[in-house]
């Protein structure tokens, strides 16, 4: 089974996901370092509730239906489908997590996407680095392939002025948020609503990465692949879903990551509640997926099935 994120990167005989450099993004780290300073040196001595609930409630957004729903399930892998001004709001909501670009998160998915499912492939693609150097490398670097795919989006992400707008603009996004904050809660408002949100958002994001790409319960294994998806059920309801992520290796084109009962996943939840007011629709679900190749059911799930057998 190919999924979309697979065929927007086009290989060739020569491409290899192992042999590469990584080297210091100056962008990327003074975002994320400002960011990450701002609201250890700040945040501290402006805690109000106001700021807090402020926090908590513009992350659960901009991270649920943002990234998780929005980035994640539709621009990357189109797993339902939405009308144009929807998905441009949920695209919106998820730059706001302030992590890349819509276009530049697709491309950073994808090439991590094409590396993983390779034989080899290197270890900042691989999170195999001990997790400071895996952080520093992560959110402050950036990995050069000697000889990389071509990353070749469709017309709907290439030619959109909507996405290629965000794109040119995702850190100055932050803006107009960061006045209202000030113009409303003073200092708090504007500290807790936006670096200290954004540094929680992108760290949080490397640290579920980092450890779902290592360890923990394994329900699926692809054959062939060089990195196994894991989960990461106590981070379940805090990711929105997205810890299930070897769920989400078995079968990247599902809407729904938690697959299985009991297994919680919010952004699945958003998902129904926008289809039964019929904003969205066509929701994939593994069962409606064709087999993936090489994909194989192990532990507890993998028992039961040849129990039923």
């Amino acid at each position: 089974m190919n999924d979309r994120s697979t065929l927007r990167m086009k290989a060739t005989d020569t491409s290899c996901a192992v042999q590469g450099r990584v080297r210091w993004a100056p962008g990327r780290s003074l975002w994320i370092g400002g960011m990450t300073l701002a609201a250890l040196a700040v945040a501290p001595f402006h805690v109000t509730i106001g700021s807090v609930l402020l926090f908590l409630v513009t992350s659960g957004i901009t991270l649920c239906a943002g990234h998780s729903v929005g980035l994640h399930r539709l621009l990357i892998h189109r797993s339902f489908v939405a009308p144009r001004w929807l998905e441009r709001l949920l695209v919106y909501l998820g730059t706001l997590v302030g992590m890349a670009g819509p276009l530049g998160m697709v491309r950073l998915h994808d090439m991590r996407d094409w590396a993983q499912r390779q034989s080899a492939c290197h270890p900042l693609h691989a999170h195999r680095a001990p997790p400071w150097r895996d952080a520093w490398w992560q959110m402050h670097c950036r990995l050069d392939l000697d000889h990389p795919p071509r990353f070749v989006p469709e017309p709907y992400l290439r030619d959109d002025r909507f996405l290629r707008w965000l794109e040119a603009s995702w850190m100055a996004q932050q803006l107009p948020w960061a006045l209202l904050f000030w113009s409303i809660g003073g200092l708090p408002w504007l500290v807790w609503g936006v670096p200290v949100r954004v540094a929680v958002g992108v760290i949080g994001h490397w640290l579920v990465g980092h450890i779902t790409h290592r360890t923990g319960p394994a329900g699926w294994v692809i054959d062939g692949a060089a990195v196994q998806g894991h989960d990461l059920p106590a981070a379940a309801l805090l990711t929105f879903g997205e810890a299930w992520h070897g769920n989400h290796h078995a079968f990247p084109e599902s809407a729904r990551l938690g697959i299985l009962p009991g297994q919680h996943d919010p952004g699945w939840w958003l998902l129904l509640a926008l289809r039964r007011i019929g904003w969205v629709s066509a929701l994939n679900e593994p069962a409606h997926l064709p087999p993936r190749a090489g994909l194989r059911r192990v532990g507890v799930g993998a028992v039961a099935q040849e129990r039923m057998a």
